[in-house]
């Protein structure tokens, strides 16, 4: 048997074994691209088992994460410490080999894939990070940023419409060193795709700009290992190789079929394949010869070491270069971070500006982004209303010949024009921050995060610092409408485990927003800012954060804004009005109102309910003391805040209207007024 052959079939007996044993997977694609994984991974990828973060290692992604297993085998094989129990644990609690892949989980799993299509998108968000890399770093005669990006996916990942966002952007970029690697087997779940997914997927392609080589027979790895090498000749084009294969190949019966997508072979079918096959090992038993042939952990010591030496001499040429890049691809922040951020709400303390939070993250952003090289910005269309450009962020553009169009102070592009593609935006920055080297935020407006979602919970899932800038973040927006009015969408994103969800209220709380968002090296967050302008409030030393100026209280994500010694009055509070954003001021105004009826209230401000909902009892009880009521301020649906014991909560449970923002604030109750009677309500019980 060929070696290349030899190669193959051991994927596809790990791959088959794996799934009958867990019951469970899906053996039909791994088995498809077993020759494909040959080409790639024995003659083209550069990577190190013993390394997996290797800064200029390759990336493989596999989009069609479903075919995990084929990922798997791959890293057993090559040498990562993915020992064979894992593989036997397939799909099984704790084991390193999760029904899809999983990155900080599987040593040399770069992302997290499944949601087909978001593989692919995080592989052009990786490329991008590579291109920026290599023009900010690269200095003629060292060259230490320098790799490809490459990718497997499978027809439901092209049928996902964020595919086509993500590959035209791909196409614009010039991103040359994307490798696609095109699964086409013509079969899904339901079966022959052919009713349902006629695209000509190579015009397509072409149309965005790539170079599109095949089809070829992907099962004909050294036809596949060519059109590879073409690839990464490209010199402003990525490239779409079109490998036709047939799933669940090697199996008599069950290739070519559905059956072969997402169930286990069976027994019987798996001692014909491998009869089919000349395989004639027990399950899960590998020849020495085979492994001898996959494994790369030489050759990545010494790919490895060669660019070890390629960054000494660089360190020695360009030792300040050289610093920052270390510390950009470890994730490090500045050692002055903490002081940037004082700087920064000192200035908008003594500024004390009043100003749209949209404008008032552009402000911190405009501090932020002179000091953090790091951070890489954009919009979806919306710059102009999202305000997250500034004046270190030139907007990215590539010249005819693929190169990172410098501007007259030789920086190159920082904050990226997405066009109308959030979801592509969103998945775009994952795969930016999985790659390293920089930290991406996006704006749109706050109800397109729907069009986001699926891409933000996987940033939360992976663990990955992103930031979002949600914009236009409720009724008050006015007269775009209904449409355009965000109503449940602040509650909905809180429901998102591991994501931090910041609604600040003026300038200061704006900044610290910021600051702890890039603080979580681990958690992505959503910053949920106003069109409209809001007051600036000063955060007095209060007996919760003694030591504080204002920054260390907002940090808890909630924290007493006014006593009602505020307002004139020496006495306990009655009641706690909890608000954020913009209601903030609305709530101290009914505190004002209140107090002239002889009712002492206490006002929360509350920009983080999933930093406040971290922090510990005794600092909660604290800010919500229990035995008085607490009633919630929010331009948005109520069922969220009845988690805090409210026994009210000034709310919206409709969709908004059209009409200018002091119009709708009245008609939906959100004036002084009406927040006072509510509270004197809940105080006599009505």
């Amino acid at each position: 048997m060929a070696p290349q052959t030899l190669m193959a079939n051991a994927i596809r007996a790990l791959t088959m074994d794996a799934v009958q044993q867990a019951n469970s997977g899906h053996p039909g694609a791994p088995m498809g691209m077993a020759d494909m994984a040959v080409a790639l991974w024995k003659n083209h990828l550069r990577h190190s088992p013993a390394n997996p973060h290797w800064a200029n290692r390759d990336r493989f992604v596999l989009s069609n994460g479903h075919g995990s297993m084929l990922i798997y085998a791959l890293l057993h094989l090559s040498g990562y410490d993915l020992p064979m129990q894992e593989l036997k644990n397939f799909r099984q609690l704790r084991s390193k080999t999760a029904g899809h892949p999983e990155v900080g989980i599987t040593p040399g799993v770069e992302t997290t894939t499944g949601p087909l299509g978001q593989g692919i998108t995080n592989a052009v968000g990786m490329a991008l990070a590579e291109k920026l890399l290599a023009t900010e770093f690269n200095r003629p005669g060292h060259t230490v940023v320098d790799h490809h990006t490459y990718v497997f996916l499978g027809d439901g990942c092209l049928m996902e419409g964020i595919s086509h966002e993500a590959c035209s952007l791909a196409g614009a970029w010039k991103l040359n060193k994307l490798i696609a690697l095109y699964d086409d087997n013509g079969i899904s779940i339901d079966g022959q795709v052919a009713p349902w997914f006629g695209d000509d997927t190579a015009q397509r392609f072409k149309a965005y700009g790539w170079q599109v080589l095949g089809p070829i027979d992907g099962h004909d790895a050294a036809a596949v290992s060519a059109a590879i090498d073409t690839a990464r000749h490209s010199a402003t084009q990525p490239t779409l190789i079109i490998c036709k294969t047939h799933i669940g190949k090697g199996s008599p019966n069950r290739a070519n079929t559905a059956k072969a997508h997402g169930e286990p072979l069976g027994a019987e079918e798996i001692k014909l394949t491998r009869e089919s096959l000349g395989w004639p090992h027990a399950p899960f038993v590998i020849p020495a010869e085979v492994y001898d042939l996959w494994s790369a952990k030489a050759s990545g010591q010494q790919a490895e070491s060669a660019w070890n030496r390629v960054f000494a001499a660089y360190q020695k040429a360009h030792p300040e270069l050289a610093a920052e890049f270390l510390r950009r691809a470890s994730g490090q922040l500045p050692t002055q971070f903490d002081q940037i951020v004082v700087d920064a709400v000192v200035a908008a303390h003594q500024k004390a500006e009043t100003v749209a939070s949209r404008k008032a993250s552009q402000l911190a952003l405009t501090e932020l982004t002179a000091r953090l090289p790091e951070l890489l910005g954009g919009s979806a269309d919306l710059t102009g209303s999202n305000l997250t450009n500034t004046p270190s962020t030139p907007n990215l553009r590539v010249n005819l010949a693929g190169d990172v169009v410098r501007n007259e102070a030789g920086q190159g592009g920082r904050h990226i024009n997405y066009g109308v593609r959030e979801f592509g935006m969103a998945a775009i920055m994952n795969g930016v921050a999985l790659h390293g080297g920089y930290i991406p935020y996006g704006g749109t407006f706050l109800t397109f995060s729907d069009y986001s979602r699926n891409a933000i919970r996987m940033a939360a899932l992976m663990k990955q610092r992103v930031v979002h800038v949600f914009t236009h973040d409720s009724i008050g927006l006015g007269e775009d409408g209904p449409t355009h009015q965000s109503v449940e969408h602040a509650a909905s994103l809180r429901l998102i485990p591991n994501l931090d969800v910041w609604r600040p209220a003026d300038t200061a709380e704006t900044t610290v927003a910021w600051a702890i968002a890039l603080r979580n090296a681990q958690r992505p967050a959503a910053l949920l800012v106003s069109r409209q302008n809001l007051p600036y409030r000063p955060e007095p030393t209060s007996d919760v954060a003694p030591n504080a100026s204002g920054l260390d209280a907002i940090a808890h994500g909630a924290y007493i804004l006014a006593e009602p010694k505020e307002v004139g009055l020496q006495r306990k509070a009655q009641a706690v009005i909890i608000a954020t954003g913009s209601e903030v001021t609305l709530a101290l105004q009914a505190q004002a109102l209140l107090a002239q009826r002889g009712i002492a209230t206490r006002v929360v401000s509350m920009p983080s309910t999933t930093t406040f909902d971290r922090q510990s009892v005794a600092y909660k009880r604290s800010v919500l003391p229990d035995g008085i009521p607490r009633i919630a301020v929010e331009m948005g649906v109520t069922d969220f805040w009845w988690k805090y014991g409210v026994a009210a909560v000034v709310g919206i449970d409709t969709y908004g209207e059209s009409a200018p923002a002091g119009v709708l604030f009245k008609h939906f109750g959100f004036t002084p007024e009406n927040v006072a009677d509510t509270v004197h309500q809940a105080l006599i019980g009505v």
